[in-house]
């Protein structure tokens, strides 16, 4: 057991080195000494910061980190094996911490460290993290009676299993299905009958024939090679869907990859994977976890972490975000239809369509495809001017180092600022099979200064996680990204910046810690805005013929086409939001979700999806990924990272390091030690305006 990885994790795990057969002892010794430490800390006379406040903090911290690299690996290479120990251990995982948050005994203790004078002289953070931690008592039921708790104790590990089952099912229909073609006269639906596997593919010749663009080709190619196979693999994860909907000319394929990946997990697929009764339970289980807290429903649970106050207010902001963007998506989509009827022969457009007449009329209307620009961007010319534009912000410099990775792909880099060390990021940018869909920042570590024991007066820094799902590397050439894909990118680094960049030494407050969940797209959208901006952009290109940069021809055509179709996104936002708020607001919801997607849709979507369409049942931002009734933060924080944009718009480029340092010292510093609001007025001197979103948007005029 001493030997055990897991048990001893440092400055860098051992992620290579990590045995399936170490996590249950691992866990099982971590808790059990966990649970006789609390029991030491309830039988200690008096209760102080140091023996009831920190002491917690170091029993939870190594629990939480064990379980943390657990549920991180179950992520990105899921695995039989590891999935088995992971649903077998998750129930005692969730009735630990659910334990702790129901002790009547620690959490008396820490009132009476809240009465206590001493709580006149903690620091600011401390103080805040004390007000968390006692809200925190409230809502995890320590005010319950006995009967109450135990119910709510079984609701929460249901609702964890639930979670767990909902992503692995969605991960498994995805990864179950395929598509396989000869040759790319199969593969463009044309004289399939004639077609025969050939000994190496022609990229440039079945590009002609299927419109997909050759490295599209060549990632397939390499999906079949990888089974042994010759000819082309089609799958569902992203990066195959994306290029089949947007650039593939063969229609009947189009539709039968956009009906595969719209019924996944659901009742129209395999039974194993059907996320339908799960959705339903999920949602009963939020309903009664609202009501045993005192709550009408969990959309107001949910507020009480959160910056807006009442779901009333979360609904009549979308409602108005949506009336607003509506009349450009009527434009938008009347302009593709009419694009599809009269240029593209279409006699009418239909949802697997869209997305592929959209990029004919953007390539007709700007004169550039994506795929052009997609040429200008290997993976590691884009993290140079990544890391560039943050040294040039914030004076921090991201430099890699060789640390042990849980697969080839991954690599870490340390950020040093004045020769210290302050943080490190682990990069996972490349899809492939066993690993989550979509993208996401987590922590590994938080930022923290020790208080007391062995360790007093050390500081821990902060390292996080950040995982995308980009087209990988195929046939030996540098992987390149989509202007898209660069945006998710920055995106997802500007989460990386706000955990890494924080100057708060309290673990509970620092970094992405204890901020309001609708805070916390903030610093991540507004990372996006700088990828609009044409050094960025040129600074981190280089041709994948000749090595040139980014001409600025080029770029001027993509910032006129940068609103294209906004407004059709726009309210497939609002659809999605307005579909979580109000599912977790209506009594009855678990009965009648489906119909309230339906009657959302009616009210903002401009474009009906077909009637097979399940995307609720994929839907893991809000079933497994918690954003319940929390999926209106993106349009919340882009009100907010728009406006803060802004001011380095109006300070201009000779401000922008004094500008980025207050960004850095009123928003990404403080964490979650003061409220988002304070923060963002300390760094905008106001309360946040919506005209900056709506600029950037281009809804600041009338629709056409």
């Amino acid at each position: 057991m001493s030997d055990n990885i897991l048990l001893h994790l440092a400055d860098e795990p051992r992620f290579d080195a990590v045995a399936v057969a170490d996590i249950e002892p691992a866990l099982s010794a971590a808790i059990s000494q966990a649970q006789s430490a609390i029991a030491a800390i309830k039988a200690l006379p008096d209760a102080t910061w140091d023996n009831t406040v920190e002491a917690l903090t170091d029993i939870t911290e190594r629990v939480g980190r064990i379980w943390g690299v657990v549920s991180h690996l179950n992520s990105v290479v899921d695995t039989p094996e590891l999935r088995a120990v992971y649903n077998q251990l998750m129930p005692q995982v969730t009735e630990f911490f659910t334990a702790i948050g129901q002790d009547i005994e620690l959490y008396a203790r820490f009132k009476a460290v809240k009465a206590a004078p001493e709580f006149a002289r903690l620091s600011a953070a401390q103080q805040t993290k004390l007000n968390h931690d006692l809200r925190d008592f409230v809502l995890g039921g320590a005010e319950l009676d006995a009967a109450a708790q135990a119910e709510f104790a079984a609701l929460q590990s249901e609702a964890a299993q639930l979670g767990a089952q909902f992503s692995q099912n969605v991960l498994d229909a995805t990864d179950a299905f395929a598509l396989y073609f000869a040759d790319g006269n199969a593969l463009a639906g044309i004289d399939t009958h004639t077609s025969s596997p050939c000994a190496a593919a022609d990229f440039e010749a079945d590009s002609a024939k299927t419109g997909l663009p050759e490295d599209a080709l060549a990632m397939f190619a390499a999906a079949a090679q990888a089974e042994g196979k010759s000819g082309y693999k089609i799958g569902l994860q992203m990066p195959h869907y994306i290029a089949v909907m947007q650039y593939a000319d063969n229609r009947a394929l189009r539709e039968k990859l956009y009906h595969a990946y719209n019924t996944r997990a659901s009742e129209l697929g395999a039974a194993q994977w059907d996320n339908s009764a799960n959705i339903g339970r999920r949602l009963q289980i939020a309903q009664r976890e609202a009501e045993l807290l005192g709550f009408a429903n969990y959309a107001e649970l949910s507020l009480a972490t959160k910056m807006a106050d009442t779901p009333t207010q979360v609904l009549a902001f979308l409602r108005d975000l949506a009336a607003r963007a509506k009349p450009f998506a009527q434009r938008d989509l009347a302009e593709v239809a009419t694009f599809a009827t009269t240029t593209l022969g279409l006699p009418e457009i239909q949802a697997w369509d869209l997305a592929w007449a959209s990029e004919k009329l953007r390539q007709a209307k700007y004169a550039f495809s994506e795929t052009e620009v997609k040429k200008y961007f290997p993976t590691d010319r884009v993290l140079h001017g990544l890391f560039a534009l943050i040294a040039k912000l914030y004076r921090v410099n991201l430099m890699e180092k060789k640390v042990p990775v849980w697969h080839p792909d991954v690599r870490y880099f340390e950020l040093e600022k004045g020769g210290a060390i302050i943080g490190g990021v682990y990069l996972d940018l490349y899809a492939r099979e066993g690993k989550r869909g979509g993208a996401w920042m987590n922590d590994y570590r938080g930022r923290r200064r020790f208080e007391s024991g062995t360790r007093r007066g050390q500081l821990q820094t902060p390292v996080a996680y950040l995982v995308c799902n980009f087209t990988p590397p195929v046939g030996g050439k540098a992987a390149r990204l989509s202007h898209d894909e660069i945006l998710t990118l920055f995106h997802e680094m500007g989460h990386g910046l706000h955990h890494l960049l924080t100057q708060v030494d309290e673990l509970g407050v620092s970094g992405i810690n204890g901020v309001e969940w609708d805070a916390v797209e903030l610093p991540s959208q507004f990372m996006e805005n700088f990828v609009w901006e044409y050094d960025v952009l040129a600074g981190m290109s280089s041709h994948e013929d000749n090595g040139a940069e980014l001409p600025r021809s080029l770029f001027d055509k993509m910032l006129a086409a940068k609103n294209f179709q906004r407004g059709l996104f726009m309210v497939r936002q609002m659809e999605f939001a307005l579909f979580d708020m109000l599912i977790h607001s209506q009594p009855g919801a678990d009965a009648h979700w489906m119909q309230t997607l339906q009657d959302v849709r009616r009210e903002v979507a401009v474009i009906q999806p077909p009637a097979y369409n399940r995307f609720a049942h994929a839907f893991s931002h809000i079933f497994a990924g918690g954003y319940a009734a929390g999926y209106y933060s993106y349009s919340w924080a882009e009100v907010l990272s728009a406006d803060a944009y802004a001011a380095f718009e109006e300070a201009g480029p000779e401000q922008m390091v004094a500008t980025g340092n207050r960004f850095w010292q009123e928003i990404l510093a403080v964490g979650g030690a003061r409220n988002a609001m304070a923060s963002f007025k300390a760094f905008r001197g106001r309360e946040p305006e919506i005209d900056a979103l709506l600029r950037h948007s281009g809804f600041d005029g009338e629709a056409a």
